[in-house]
């Protein structure tokens, strides 16, 4: 066990991540797909679900703790304007750019050119219809706008709690860290809970963790088991669109970013984003990965309390840049599959219409497939077609929306490392730890 623990975790995760694919694989291609199916089911999804519950039960209580104590350890609430302004103004940027990078690569490799829409099962388009009917579309844009801004403001923080609200949490954790802060020496006991609570938070994550490489190493497995490689049969050329478009987007966008403007090694940030990219692999969800993504951007990039406890939270909530590409993406292999020709104009409203339906996204599995009704109506695809479409994304999601998690993740870490430079709150010294040189 002692061997064990001195392994970096990042690399104990990605050791569970491929022994748990190889093991469902080697099940599926092996006693074939309906008993592999069964067996992964009984045995490894239970595992990978308690490990789920055990980092969603962290999300609440340590984003609203650890962003009361963030904005007591500023001192001074004007901060906060010049920190969240920064991160808002680098989250819009990147997911801008994240739609860009899905256009281009649908554009160049035509996962839709082709496509036999007669493959979709009838079951999967009865699916697909009721899955819509549960996930109504946004509406026009100002009615996202006003929806979006509305739903920051909770009726019931308690309520908001209760349900999970990220937007509303993180507002009613800020307005209460600003008005701690100038309540003066009454707001003291206030504070000493608040950061006692927060470094509560923060240990009980790290002990966490370190189930992590065995609840990674189930959901492999059950989500190969169950799904195989048969999305490469079917949505080959999507499937490669889709993860060249988020890699690109990672290595170049956030490189960028990391090298370019903040003029850090490369190295040490890929190396410190590990362990929540394979959490965030394997669970398809941002809001569950949080906990693991703030650990990460405060023990491995050096980030420090106030940066990693609001920016990171908020990022988690309105940065989905991995959504933001498949949007595109999707509205591509939709008029590519249906013959639609695209005009300039409709790229351009493709890329507003992606990044406002990105924002506020629910960090859950396969949501933003469902919010791609928006999106495919703007280039004038039926409600019908919408349907038709979706039911042919639907079943293999899964394995698309297990990487845009991942590009979710890394952009809210390097927006975060970003911030934390430019507010003088990221070690450089925990951050060029890692760097090999």
């Amino acid at each position: 066990m002692k061997t064990w623990f001195e392994i970096d975790l990042w690399k104990r995760v990605i050791l569970g991540l491929v022994i748990g694919g190889a093991i469902g694989l080697s099940l599926r291609y092996g006693i074939g797909p309906d008993r592999a199916s069964e067996l992964v089911t009984t045995w490894f999804k239970p595992v990978g679900d308690a490990f789920i519950n055990l980092i969603r039960m962290l999300v609440v209580p340590l984003i609203f703790t650890t962003l009361v104590s963030g904005v007591l350890a500023m001192g001074d609430p004007k901060r906060l304007g010049s920190l969240g302004g920064r991160a808002l103004g680098l989250y819009m940027a990147t997911t801008f750019i994240a739609v860009c990078f899905g256009l281009a690569m649908g554009t160049l490799i035509q996962p839709g050119a082709g496509f036999d829409l007669s493959l979709v099962s009838s079951s999967d388009l009865e699916d697909a219809r009721l899955r819509l009917s549960e996930n109504p579309a946004p509406g026009s844009v100002l009615e996202q706008i006003i929806r979006t801004l509305l739903s920051i403001i909770p009726v019931n923080p308690v309520d908001a709690m209760a349900k999970g609200d990220v937007l509303a949490i993180i507002f009613f954790a800020i307005m209460l860290g600003i008005a701690t802060l100038m309540a003066g020496d009454a707001g003291e006991p206030i504070a000493r809970v608040m950061n006692s609570a927060a470094e509560v938070m923060m240990r009980l994550t790290i002990i966490i963790m370190e189930v992590a490489p065995f609840g990674v190493l189930a959901l492999m497995a059950w989500v190969l088991g169950t799904r195989g490689l048969v999305v490469l049969e079917v949505l080959g050329k999507m499937t490669l669109a889709h993860y060249l478009a988020c890699t690109l987007h990672m290595l170049i966008t956030y490189g960028f970013i990391v090298k370019g403007l903040l003029r850090l090694p490369l190295i040490p940030f890929i190396r410190g984003v590990a362990d929540p990219q394979a959490v965030a692999f394997s669970t398809s969800s941002s809001n569950a990965t949080l906990p693991v993504t703030i650990a990460a951007a405060t023990k491995n990039l050096g980030i420090r309390k106030p940066v990693a406890s609001s920016v990171l939270p908020l990022g988690a909530t309105i940065n989905m840049d991995g959504t933001a590409l498949y949007q595109g993406l999707i509205a591509l292999f939709a008029a590519q599959a249906l013959g639609i020709t695209m005009t300039p104009d409709m790229y351009f409203t493709i890329i507003l219409m992606a990044t406002l339906v990105s924002i506020g996204t629910a960090g859950i599995p396969s949501v933003s497939l469902f919010l791609a009704a928006t999106t495919l109506s703007v280039i004038g695809v039926s409600p019908e077609n919408t349907v038709l479409i979706i039911a042919i994304l639907f079943p293999f999601d899964r394995i698309l929306d297990m990487m845009r998690t991942v590009t979710n993740v890394t952009g809210d870490l390097a927006v975060a490392t970003a911030v934390a430079k430019w507010e003088g709150e990221l070690d450089e010294d925990v951050f060029r730890a890692r760097d090999p040189v």
